[in-house]
């Protein structure tokens, strides 16, 4: 069965995402740990989470994904930024623990200026820092459109900072498709090349889920601007074979796409699954 599901809002709490998820036959979710513009977390209501496993485990809902704040940044010149990425992370690791075995996003950072060497450096250093042999959360690593100084642009940059992490079992990769084609992975002409480019350069073992999203750039200009399936430069026939490739098709998939309402994610998913399921 094809694992897919879109981004919802973690305010409502876990039980409300799942029911919203289950609405439009979504079997996964993404959710930000807490404001994703701000640091400010909301507190965990262990009633609403002994809810939201109980719903979970009876409609199938086995995997979801978590996402740092948008502010976090492990490698910025800013000696307080860095501190606040370091403490964040911490501390979402740990509320990570009442949905074990889960997934959290983060994007890798901006070096601002001060070269992709120091800031890979960096972001290895906090991972270091915050990561614990004894945790069950995965914390991935998502690959970036390369705009302005951001870091995670190339696979390579992605490599690195997962061959410089001493706990490398509790770290993978979340590969998103609008990014990638901006940083000028060609998946629509070539999807067969970058998987296999990925797996030469992170290996496929690291890839644990993909933010499938159009791109309403060309390939490889280095912006991201996320659009909804089927209208942008990608298209629906390239990020159909994303789901349905043989060596992506088993990963949970995440829609980021600009939709207002549940309804239109609901119809992405719709399209998609058709497809899938046909195969």
């Amino acid at each position: 069965m094809l694992t897919i599901g879109c981004h919802l809002s973690v305010a409502k709490g876990f039980l409300a995402m799942a029911k919203d998820a289950v609405s439009i036959d979504a079997n996964t979710f993404q959710f930000f740990t807490r404001n994703p513009r701000g640091g400010k977390a909301k507190a965990i209501d262990p009633a609403d989470m002994a809810a939201f496993h109980e719903f979970a485990a009876t409609h199938g809902i086995t995997r979801i994904l978590a996402h740092a704040p948008y502010t976090l940044n492990p490698c910025s010149k800013n000696p307080e930024t860095r501190e606040f990425a370091r403490t964040t992370l911490a501390d979402d690791l740990v509320r990570m623990e009442e949905t074990p075995g889960q997934f959290y996003n983060m994007h890798p950072g901006s070096h601002t200026g001060q070269g992709a060497d120091t800031g890979i450096e960096m972001i290895t250093d906090a991972l270091n820092e915050v990561l614990h042999a004894d945790q069950t959360t995965t914390l991935l690593l998502e690959t970036m459109a390369g705009k302005g100084s951001e870091v995670g642009r190339t696979f390579e940059e992605i490599a690195r900072i997962i061959d410089g992490v001493k706990l490398p079992d509790h770290v993978g990769v979340c590969l998103d498709t609008c990014h990638i084609w901006d940083a000028g992975y060609d998946i629509a002409g070539d999807l067969d090349g970058v998987v296999r480019e990925f797996d030469q350069v992170i290996g496929l073992d690291r890839l644990k889920a993909i933010h499938l999203n159009d791109s309403l750039n060309p390939c490889g200009a280095h912006k991201d601007r996320h659009t909804r399936i089927g209208e942008g430069h990608i298209g629906f026939e390239a990020l159909s074979a994303v789901t349905k490739h043989p060596a992506l098709r088993d990963l949970p998939f995440y829609l980021e796409t600009p939709n207002d309402k549940l309804s239109g994610w609901g119809e992405e998913i719709a399209a998609l699954r058709a497809v899938w399921e046909n195969e």
